[in-house]
């Protein structure tokens, strides 16, 4: 769907092209309703914009239904670190919900469409469908074991396969969505600054790792476009574990 046409006429959620890709649970037409109810509006953000202040008091939480966008935690001299990166069909915002303010941030990468829902709402969806309120457990799940391998890979992996895991994680995340074409390329909007807050890396360390990969023949990055050459090879290099891409959760 078109940026301008979700924000002039947001889609119910039966009609959700999300839905429609075949990589999320079905649900039934009551969860539907309830989710299109649970939905209080729908948001269109440029890039760089916030969604959520670390501190922040915010009662929303929030599904990307198209864009990128990221999350991460800054200290005091503006230092960043990226925890992760968010691609349509995520969830996020539940962890603010329990404690006194978002401990972290979330700012687009690219323009993003947003479902934002009230927090004050959750109970309900506990209470009318466990199911969902499952779903929403296992997503948060999904996030710990997600931020677990990015631990050990920013605490146990080098430089190279810190960049391989990030690049075949992400390619792997686009694949879910319809975002990767026939010869394995995708938009890839992170610059080396993200690259290198999200690895742990300095700007130039992470500008000769890329490099590197690139010379072995396993990416090619050009214009915001990132073809992976030899996925295969990255895998391996990373060691990273290939999970099949099975259906999850959309909220």
């Amino acid at each position: 769907m078109n940026p301008a046409d979700f924000a002039l006429d947001p889609p119910r959620c039966v009609a959700c092209p999300l839905r429609k890709c075949g990589n999320f649970l079905p649900v039934d037409d009551a969860v539907l309703a309830f989710i299109d109810d649970f939905r209080s509006e729908t948001q269109m953000l440029p890039a760089g914009e916030t969604l959520i202040r670390e501190q922040s008091k915010a009662q929303r939480v929030f599904t990307l239904f198209s864009g990128w966008a990221f999350r991460y935690k800054t200290l005091s001299d503006g230092r960043r670190q990226i925890l992760n990166f968010m691609l349509p069909g995520d969830f996020f915002g539940l962890q603010q919900q329990f404690t006194d303010g978002a401990t972290y941030g979330v700012e687009a990468l690219t323009e993003v469409a947003v479902c934002v829902f009230p927090a004050a709402r959750l109970w309900d969806l506990y209470r009318a469908h466990p199911q969902l309120g499952y779903d929403v457990t296992w997503l948060s799940a999904r996030e710990e074991q997600m931020l677990d391998e990015n631990l050990l890979t920013t605490g146990r992996r080098s430089a190279i396969e810190r960049v391989a895991v990030l690049l075949i994680h992400l390619f792997k995340r686009a694949q879910r969505v319809n975002l990767v074409d026939a010869d394995n390329g995708f938009a890839f909007p992170l610059t080396q600054q993200h690259v290198a807050d999200a690895l742990g890396l300095s700007l130039v360390h992470t500008n000769r790792t890329l490099r590197r990969l690139q010379q072995l023949g396993l990416h090619e990055l050009a214009d915001g476009r990132m073809v992976l050459r030899n996925a295969k090879a990255l895998k391996q290099l990373a060691d990273y574990v290939d999970h099949p891409l099975n259906a999850v959760p959309l909220i």
